[in-house]
């Protein structure tokens, strides 16, 4: 099977040390009933000799048949088969197809969902595809039984991760993770981690953390793991990689608001995102081509589309005119409120361009379609996604900007000097790590409600008020684990 085609059904093979461990881990007795849900080539199932498996390749069942003959091999999408059969079983190990949410969708997504709320999980839709096949699979397990499978790094910070870690904790008696640092699949941006629930039919007290440096193959879970109360889950919204970091630097960070300069930012500011227009190439112009088709400068406002644009601490007079001088498309067509059209617009609303926009999703559905909505001048920008740190940049020059940067606007009146200089505060460099989460690739990415929760330090900073030393400790442990150089 090629990459590409690997990627679209989210098949990538564990390693042999990979698959042992989990099989070890579930010590199965030669009378149990072992099932690989996506078992691909079997590579799970070839370790026990009472096992079952069920993928959707005809050619990974082929592989599967000729590693395990004695295994039963099904060839079927996971989530038909399992509302079909009524065999049950007593473990069940491997590694679920990654399929993101976008494309994770249709009959198959649908399908998924239903059988998750019949189990007793509520997804949403954009939920990927693992968490869900973890869900059915654990709905095919006996009373008492157990599993072990490779799940995404996201089991740590993603928001339907949140649904999955809750029905884990109130359907299993024991509920295992272990953390990986260097990746397993070294040739994905995605990194994973490993799974180990038993005790079907029991409840979890805590959820167990491993955070490992490497993956070494072993017969028995790792010792001195740290255990995480679900009281302490929930009031981290179970986010377990948070986790991560050693308890004396998250005690310190659970004070941190006790200091009467710290802040949430969401308490000071409003942070969204900016204005979609539904056809970006044909409503953000370049100088030169707003001067070619005369289009009046009162319709034209200067933008900020992408987070490459904020490289200083404000976006003021100088940053414009370099954005125009080298003539980058940055100028909005904004025809919000207009009674009449200047026949310069109309003329191009009219040319083929403004017809192919006309037809795009969002403008046709709205009234007019050539006015974008939600066109407004922030008090600063923050981007979205970094590499070491995001950038929260002032807006001194009336700029407006798009969805690919978030815009906040203040609640009270505050200097904007004193906000990106509480912005680039140890403290809240650790609060970024911390409330964002890791794309892969070394990226970090904060969502707008992800911002409203990170801390800032607000006025003067005597240099005993803070332990920088563990600050700065925090800093590193969370940004080598996200792989940012």
């Amino acid at each position: 099977m090629s990459r590409s085609a690997a990627k679209l059904i989210g098949q990538f093979y564990s390693p042999e040390g990979v698959a042992s461990t989990l099989v070890n881990w579930l010590a199965p007795s030669a009378t149990d009933r072992l099932l690989d849900p996506s078992c691909g080539d079997g590579r799970f199932i070839s370790l026990h000799r009472n096992s079952v498996g069920v993928d959707v390749s005809a050619i990974s069942c082929v592989q599967a048949r000729l590693r395990a003959p004695w295994a039963t091999i099904h060839e079927s999408n996971f989530f038909e088969w399992a509302k079909g059969t009524s065999e049950r079983f007593d473990c069940i190990a491997g590694n679920p197809p990654f399929i993101r949410y976008h494309n994770f969708s249709g009959t198959l997504r649908r399908q998924a969902l239903e059988l998750c709320a019949q189990n007793g999980a509520k997804f949403s839709a954009l939920t990927s595809s693992w968490a869900p096949f973890l869900v059915v699979a654990a709905g095919l397990l006996r009373p008492g039984g157990k599993m072990a499978f490779v799940v995404p790094a996201e089991i740590g910070h993603a928001n339907y991760s949140a649904t999955l870690l809750d029905f884990l904790i109130t359907h299993f008696e024991r509920v295992v993770v272990v953390a990986i640092k260097e990746k397993i699949f070294s040739d994905l941006s995605e990194d994973v981690w490993l799974l180990f629930a038993t005790g079907k039919g029991g409840k979890a007290r805590f959820v167990e953390l491993a955070a490992l440096e490497k993956f070494v193959a072993s017969p028995s879970l790792p010792a001195n793991m740290k255990k995480i109360s679900v009281r302490a889950l929930r009031e981290n919204r179970m986010r377990l990689r948070r986790f991560i970091l050693p308890d004396s630097i998250l005690d310190y960070y659970a004070n941190l608001p006790e200091k009467g300069r710290v802040v949430d930012f969401g308490s000071i500011a409003r942070i969204g995102i900016g204005y979609v227009t539904g056809a970006n190439d044909f409503f953000h112009l370049r100088p030169s081509e707003a001067k070619r088709l005369r289009i009046p400068d009162s319709l034209l406002k200067v933008s900020v589309r992408k987070g490459d644009q904020l490289r200083s601490r404000h976006v003021d007079s100088k940053c414009v005119e370099s954005w125009i001088q080298a003539d980058e498309p940055v100028m909005l067509l904004d025809l919000n409120g207009l009674k009449s059209l200047p026949s310069a617009v109309r003329n191009y609303l009219d040319s083929e361009a403004g017809r192919g926009a006309k037809r795009t999703y969002k403008c046709s559905n709205r009234e007019p379609w050539y006015a974008v909505p939600d066109v407004f001048e922030p008090d600063a920008f923050l981007s979205y996604m970094s590499g070491k740190r995001p950038h929260l940049v002032g807006n001194r020059a009336g700029c407006v900007c798009t969805n690919s940067v978030h815009a906040v606007r203040l609640k009270r009146r505050m200097s904007l000097d004193r906000l990106v200089q509480a912005w680039e505060h140890p403290v809240c460099s650790l609060s970024i790590e911390l409330e964002g989460h890791p794309l892969g690739g070394g990226l970090l990415k904060i969502e707008p409600g992800e911002a409203n929760r990170i801390l800032l330090v607000l006025g003067e900073d005597p240099k005993n008020n803070y332990d920088y030393e563990l600050l700065k400790r925090g800093i590193d442990i969370a940004q080598s684990w996200r792989h940012c150089a």
